[in-house]
């Protein structure tokens, strides 16, 4: 990503989250479970050297509904409510394929009809000091997506174009996650917060603009069984604490933290409880993962090269760790020293 001048410190923003797409509203409800830190410390102003936050958020945020929850966004709409970031939480659906009627809505416009979340997107994007896509949906599309929907949903990314900017100089900031780990997106907020108040630099991101400290790293490469695998010793069913490739899990090649980070305070986590990893987080997901529960491609091939080299490295540990299993022979009670230890500056 291009490195952007650093945008003008903000005290105070709006937070406009939208979830009127194709969403189930998992993101809202999983990010109640922060605790690094949890959205009401950003909220009620707790967290030093950040703006002070107006959440606007259908599930979090305290409203009549109706149009007393709309007016802030037709405000940002018309100009007349900045800085705000737009949060999107759900794929966007494509309204110029449909035949009659609307996909998805939030409010309706001046002749009583919908306003759907395209033209929500048109209006607040553009305006916004930056853009969030919270959760696979927003950021590739997900499940409403896949292969054979008659929507044409899509990702956030998708829809505005990879060259998006924000008004604050910001491309849309994806965190995937079916649904989003919460201090994922916590993590990811904050810093943005905290850039905003001109407290943190640019936040670094990948080439699918998703925070790189989060997603730099395979489920492999932080996984607690990632050592059976090494051994080349797989489980052969659910119920195994070993490596759970040849049952389905894809965590060598998915991008996510879950088993590093757990999914509520460095708990849980798809393969720390026993699930597979489906590859949720990923760009691909769900069509390239599919049929799940069946060993991914290369499975068979990778584990299969890796069965002598493992059972020889297992051999050699067994031997190693019998070994190092046995206390030194000197640990004993005996009238001669034989610890080796050898006073040679002093007198004999």
């Amino acid at each position: 990503m291009p490195l952007l001048d650093p945008p003008r410190p903000l005290s105070e923003l709006h937070v406009l989250w939208i979830s009127e797409g194709m969403s189930c509203d998992g993101d809202s409800v999983s990010i109640t479970a922060s605790s690094q830190p949890g959205i009401e410390d950003i909220v009620n102003g707790v967290i030093p050297n950040i703006p002070k936050v107006h959440l606007h958020n259908k599930v979090l945020a305290f409203s009549l509904g109706g149009e007393d929850f709309l007016k802030p966004f037709r405000a940002a709409a018309r100009g007349e409510l900045k800085p705000f970031v737009l949060v999107i939480e759900g794929s966007i659906p494509n309204e110029k394929v449909k035949t009659q009627g609307y996909w998805s809505g939030m409010g309706n416009n001046a002749q009583g009809q919908p306003i759907t979340v395209p033209e929500w997107i048109d209006m607040l994007a553009p305006k916004a000091w930056g853009v969030i896509a919270v959760g696979t949906c927003a950021t590739y599309g997900g499940i409403h997506a896949m292969a054979g929907n008659p929507t044409g949903c899509m990702g956030l990314n998708d829809y505005l174009g990879k060259t998006f900017i924000s008004a604050g100089g910001l491309p849309v900031v994806n965190i995937p996650g079916c649904p989003v780990q919460p201090d994922n997106f916590m993590d990811t907020f904050v810093w943005l917060l905290r850039m905003a108040a001109g407290k943190a630099p640019l936040i670094p991101l990948d080439d699918l603009f998703r925070p790189t400290w989060l997603f730099g790293k395979t489920v492999h490469e932080g996984c607690d069984r990632a050592g059976y695998y090494e051994q080349a010793d797989f489980a052969k069913d659910y119920n195994s604490p070993k490596c759970q490739v040849k049952v389905g899990c894809w965590g060598p090649v998915v991008n996510c933290n879950v088993p590093k980070r757990g999914w509520m305070n460095y708990i849980g986590g798809c393969p720390n409880v026993g699930g597979i990893c489906i590859g949720c987080t990923m760009p691909g997901f769900p069509d390239k993962f599919m049929p799940f529960m069946d060993e991914p491609p290369g499975g068979s091939v990778s584990s299969a090269l890796n069965k002598p080299y493992g059972l020889l490295i297992r051999k050699l540990r067994a031997i190693t760790n019998g070994t190092v299993n046995r206390e030194p022979k000197w640990r004993k009670p005996t009238e001669a020293l034989t610890t080796g230890y050898d006073p040679r500056w002093t007198a004999h």
